[in-house]
């Protein structure tokens, strides 16, 4: 059975229970506690914690990413960081039975698994599963495992060691191989973890609240949530020993295969690596695919691991280039069924995947450098083992796999103190897990919980009669606010919620008691908060007045618009590949960051901020309304990667150029904005740039700040507007040849007065010399020259010349041709004590050049440089 068939007849099957169809959420969650989707029941929270009711019975295939034992990915047979998780859920409607009923049914009758190499697990106390098991489905007793909470409880071992909340029994299925696999032992079980038994199903009965240790309160909603690890089924189906042979895996393998080096490989498993760079690669792509872009923070870091782990594999194989980027139109038809995503964005996938690749192989260069000087270090303290904190920073700062640095250890004859690495290791996978798992908060509810429904009317009026339902100090809910802080829930309301980027509404709430002015606005689930502080008498609960604040609305709704036509403008100057990363929509202001990847050119810019003036002078119409989700993705509605979307979305169309999903608030049409004018453009992250725009007023103060500069410089200049840049160029020409002049003049007197400058900084150094100056207000290139002109003179010579200015602190540094001929290197003297020098710069062995990014005292610091410099060459015998 092929993997797509597989997933299309699981989903039908459930369908046919009575189970709503969900299709896969995105990678990136909308819960803020987790990096990544890890799990079917990510997008099904709000209904295991009963806040959403409109679905009892749900079924889903579920794009997944773990990455707690990253390092496990190929060893074994199953392990992916990127897999498929086919799920059937119900939120307090059927239970035990029906799970297992449902869960047999589709096994036996429509995969056709002979019932003889099925075995199952239940938790050791939960004689209902056991019971039901045997007895009504008829599996013989000896098939049945009873194991403890450590395999058969969610979370794993929660009685014991939490958290507190949902918590239940699990009872899983696991297809038999046959005794001829494994240990041979005569009672091996799913107990044991020889390989024999594969686990295929793993049902899940939430029923418990966890309130103390081994206190189990029963729930008042009984959940059910199972999981079937997609390619783990497919090849118990195609008869395969390792998932990685299935259908959708094996051609990106063979691929891979012809691609590597010849020669042999630096490790004793290639396979191993094999399977490792495909898992590395397709996760990749998914996760680019939703939006997250290789970086140094949270997602992007865990993106930017997985491809230079992925690449360094294949280094490893005799691979010295990029390749992993070639892998994607491999995944890209692989996976067109169920995820045409994946082709329709395979060129882009494929541009960040090898900008990510060649980054690394430069970073390669640069980490081995860094290695050297550990080398060096631990040469000086005479050892040959390397500290844990050592191996730690090349593995997280310049991103090198454990692999690479002990193989360089290995070739200088060093071993790694893998103890202390581990324990660093293990204390960032913690730390990791707690963003990256559904561990600890995973029912966790907002510090403000609410049961009320606040209708939302701002879409259609300014203000409304309301009424006053709740009112808070803090977090209590008190009667009555008089001049205090506090917060206001109303039955309905036109204040717009910070939401989407847009930031809040303000303005006043009045009663025939008092006044309440309203600063900020956010939504609680279905709850929407009104927070502020009373201005005029006091406020009690009951009818009331909610006005907001027009002209900041306005405001608001001008930059909002303004960013839709941006899009439409990015996309159609730069590429359809430019999608939204996020934005920030206030008054009359916006950025807006967005996938690219390269810098916009000045032409380019300038092209888009014309296309968005002349949409706004077209007067479009800005339609609004209301469909249901899977219409809007029909009609190709942009969607934002991290916004979440319910069964029926808002959909926002100008003309036939952009057509988004927005909650937001919107003009009517396109020329209430005004006019744009982009002020910024800059890199954000791999890959994501942004841009920084003003609309309405203050995009017209802006153009009126550009016309009265213009008009100072041509008074200034004595030229007219059109002639400034041709005047600007005569100056700059002339500036720069006095300039030249000053500069020559400079250096031959420095020239002239050497032997003097070398007599000041002159002083012995080991069996050398060295010679430190310091200047005032010398540029780098005299510097240069000088340093130059002492080398004719002296061969066995140190040089360091400072100079002091209002732009900082330069450095030159440089060895005579003798000095250098013995071994010594200015680039090593700068890496190795940048950190004590404040040294920023580089260069090659005989020169370097660069800043000094703390210098208080000028003295204490030659003091300090002259005893880095001693220590140096005690040290290297020079």
């Amino acid at each position: 059975m092929k993997t797509d068939d597989l997933r299309a007849r699981f989903l039908q099957f459930f369908q046919n229970k009575q189970h709503s169809l969900f299709p896969s959420d995105s990678l990136v969650p909308l819960d803020p506690t987790v990096l990544f989707t890890s799990a079917g029941m990510n997008q099904f929270k709000p209904y295991f914690l009963g806040e959403k009711k409109d679905v009892l019975r749900a079924t889903s295939c579920q794009k997944c990413l773990r990455t707690g034992d990253l390092d496990e990915v190929g060893k074994t047979a199953f392990h992916h960081t990127f897999f498929e998780m086919l799920g059937n859920f119900s939120f307090g409607d059927y239970f035990k039975k029906e799970a297992i009923e449902f869960a047999w049914e589709f096994l036996i009758k429509e995969l056709n698994i002979k019932e003889d190499v099925l075995w199952v697990s239940v938790y050791q106390d939960d004689d209902e599963a056991y019971t039901y098991w045997k007895d009504k489905i008829g599996i013989p007793q000896q098939k049945i495992v009873r194991l403890g909470a450590k395999h058969n409880f969610w979370p794993a071992n929660a009685p014991a060691d939490g958290p507190n909340g949902p918590c239940g029994p699990c009872s899983e299925i696991f297809f038999d191989k046959g005794s001829h696999i494994g240990c041979g032992k005569s009672n091996c079980s799913p107990a044991c973890d020889c390989g024999r038994f594969v686990e295929i199903w793993n049902l899940v009965f939430t029923q418990f609240n966890r309130v103390g240790v081994n206190q189990l309160d029963p729930l008042g909603q009984q959940n059910i949530d199972t999981g079937m690890g997609l390619e783990r089924m497919v090849s118990v189906l195609q008869r395969k020993d390792s998932n990685f042979d299935i259908d959708i895996l094996l051609p990106a393998v063979e691929f891979v295969q012809k691609t590597m080096s010849k020669k042999k490989s630096s490790d004793n498993d290639p396979r191993r690596l094999i399977n490792a760079i495909v898992d590395h690669a397709r996760a990749s792509v998914f996760c680019i695919a939703d939006g997250v872009f290789p970086s140094n923070e949270e997602r992007g870091y865990i993106v930017r691991k997985l491809i230079r782990k992925g690449l360094y594999h294949g280094y490893l194989m005799g691979k010295k280039s990029p390749f992993l980027y070639r892998l994607v139109p491999i995944y890209a038809e692989l996976m067109r069924v169920p995820y045409p995503e994946i082709w329709d964005k395979k060129e882009d996938i494929s541009s960040v995947i090898l900008a990510e690749e060649e980054k690394f192989l430069k970073t390669v260069e640069t980490g081995k450098s860094q290695f050297q000087v550990i080398i060096e270090k631990a040469g000086k303290e005479q050892r040959t083992l390397l500290k844990g904190e050592e191996i730690f920073k090349l593995y997280d700062t310049y991103g090198f796999p454990l692999e690479l640095i002990k193989d360089l250890a290995g070739r200088t004859g060093h071993s790694l103190e893998e103890t202390e690495f581990y324990g660093l290791l293990e204390q960032q996978k913690e730390s990791s897990r707690g963003r990256s798992m559904f561990e600890g908060t995973i029912f966790a509810q907002e510090d403000l919980q609410f049961d009320i429904k606040t209708e939302f009317v701002g879409y259609d009026t300014e203000s409304a009669p309301v009424e006053i339902v709740m009112i808070l100090e803090g977090k209590n809910e008190v009667s009555e606010l008089t001049t205090q802080d506090g917060a206001i829930v109303l039955d309905k309301t036109p204040f717009y919620p910070e939401s989407g980027g847009q930031l809040t509404d303000a303005g006043l709430i009045e009663t025939s008691s008092g006044k309440f002015k309203v600063d900020m606005v956010k939504k609680f689930n279905e709850t929407i908060v009104h927070f502020g502080k009373v201005i005029d008498g006091k406020v009690i609960k009951g009818s009331g007045y909610a006005r907001i604040d027009t002209e900041r609305r306005r405001g608001l709704m001008r930059a909002h618009t303004a960013t839709h036509l941006l899009q439409a403008a990015l996309r159609q100057v730069l590429g359809t590949h430019v999608t939204q990363q996020g934005s920030l929509v206030d008054v009359d202001r916006f950025r807006f960051d967005f996938t690219h990847f390269k810098g916009v050119t000045r032409e380019e810019l300038k092209r888009i901020e014309e296309i968005v003036n002349d949409y706004i002078l077209l007067n479009t119409p800005v339609e609004k309304k209301v469909m249901s989700y899977e219409d809007a993705k029909q009609e190709k509605a942009l969607a934002f990667f991290e916004e979440k979307y319910s069964n029926f979305v808002r959909v926002v169309t100008i003309a036939d150029y952009s057509k988004e999903l927005c909650g937001g608030t919107h003009l009517d049409n396109t020329s209430q904005i005004g006019s744009l004018c982009v002020c910024s453009e800059s890199s954000v992250a791999s890959g994501i740039r942004r841009i920084e725009a003003l609309v309405g007023k203050l995009a017209y103060e802006k153009f009126t700040s550009y016309r009265d500069l213009v008009n100072e410089l041509s008074q200034e200049l004595k030229t007219g507007e059109a002639s400034l840049p041709a005047r600007i160029t005569v100056l700059q020409a002339d500036l720069k040849q006095k300039s030249d002049m000053i500069d020559n003049l400079e250096k031959e007197s420095l020239a002239s007065n050497v032997d003097e400058i070398i007599r000041s900084g002159l002083k012995p150094a080991g069996k050398s010399n060295v010679v430190v100056v310091n200047f005032q207000d010398k540029g780098a290139n005299q510097l240069l020259h000088l340093s130059d002109v002492i080398r004719k003179k002296m061969a066995d010579v140190f040089i360091f010349l400072i100079s002091s200015s209002s732009q900082g602190v330069a450095f030159v540094a440089a060895c005579g041709d003798t000095l250098e001929k013995k071994g010594f290197s200015c680039k090593k003297f700068i890496e190795t004590y940048k950190d004590t020098l404040f040294l920023r710069g580089g260069g090659r062995p005989a020169l370097c050049q660069g800043v000094v990014t703390q210098m208080k005292d000028r003295d204490e610091f030659k003091q300090k440089l002259y005893g880095c410099i001693k220590e140096w060459f005690e040290q290297c015998g020079y």
